[in-house]
Parts: C-alpha cells; sequence; structure tokens
C-alpha cells in the first residue's frame, strides 16, 4: 500500500531541478494514495527558484517555467493553510533540538494533518527535518537519502 506523504520543499526542489535524491523523491510522489504539503512549502519552492534566477544559476524563463509546474502540481494536492494551532505548536519544544523555525512550522504542520491522516509519512531529504520527524514517531521517504 502506498503511503500519504507530506512533502517537504528539498523533496520537491531536488525532483524538480534533478538534484541528487530527486528520482526517488519524484517517485514517491508519483505513488503517494495522497500528497499533503504546507503552503509554507510553496512559498519555499518559489523563493528558491526566484533566487537561482536571480543569481543565474538558472535562467528566468526556466524559474518560470518551474514555478508554474510546481502550482499545476500542487493543484493536484492538498495544501495546508497556516493556522494558529500549527504555530502555536511550533512555538513550543520537540523532542530534538535545535529545530529551525520553517522547520518547526512543517513539523508542525505534519503533526496537524497526522491528526487526520494517520498513515502520514514525510518525504524529505533534509537530514534536520529526517531527524525530528523520526523523533515524533512518523515514517521517512526515502528509506535512505
Amino acid at each position: 500500500m502506498t503511503p500519504t506523504l507530506f512533502a517537504d520543499s528539498s523533496a520537491i526542489l531536488a525532483w524538480l531541478l534533478g538534484d541528487p535524491g530527486g528520482p526517488e523523491a519524484g517517485q514517491a510522489l508519483q505513488v503517494a494514495k495522497a500528497v499533503v504539503i504546507s503552503e509554507l512549502t510553496l512559498v519555499e519552492c518559489d523563493r528558491v527558484l526566484i533566487r537561482l534566477a536571480a543569481i543565474k544559476a538558472l535562467s528566468e524563463r526556466a524559474s518560470q517555467k518551474l514555478r508554474a509546474r510546481t502550482e499545476a502540481i500542487a493543484a493536484h494536492w492538498t495544501v495546508i493553510q497556516l493556522r494558529p494551532e500549527i504555530f502555536a505548536r511550533a512555538r513550543q519544544p520537540f523532542p530534538i533540538e535545535p529545530v529551525r523555525t520553517l522547520d518547526a512550522i512543517q513539523v508542525s504542520t505534519a503533526l496537524f494533518s497526522r491528526a487526520t491522516l494517520a498513515d502520514l509519512t514525510i518525504l524529505t531529504l533534509d537530514s534536520r527535518m529526517r531527524a525530528v520527524g523520526q523523533s515524533l514517531g512518523f515514517s521517512l521517504l526515502p528509506a535512505q537519502p
């Protein structure tokens, strides 16, 4: 059975940009029962693509195409809007600290989502997100980033 995934920007960007871990992340996204992301994930993806164009690591056209592709794909996913209870949880300690602010918001969104999606698995290539997610009892993909 394929899991429901909570995907963060590290996995989505690696997939879009063809970075290491990207093919595995893309495969997981394609076979997932459902994909859940935080609205913060869309902001993070857009900001990275804008930054890459600004520093000329990506053409403006390529950046715009990837941003449009992200929007089109995300239209098929569940996007969790940032809510007061997510911020309230992010302000609390986690089993493993330190946790960066944006990571705390992402993990808090995953916890919020897990309240209704018991089989939620975190898809991330970020080692800090993996550590805190595992400490909170989440399954992780890819198995070995």
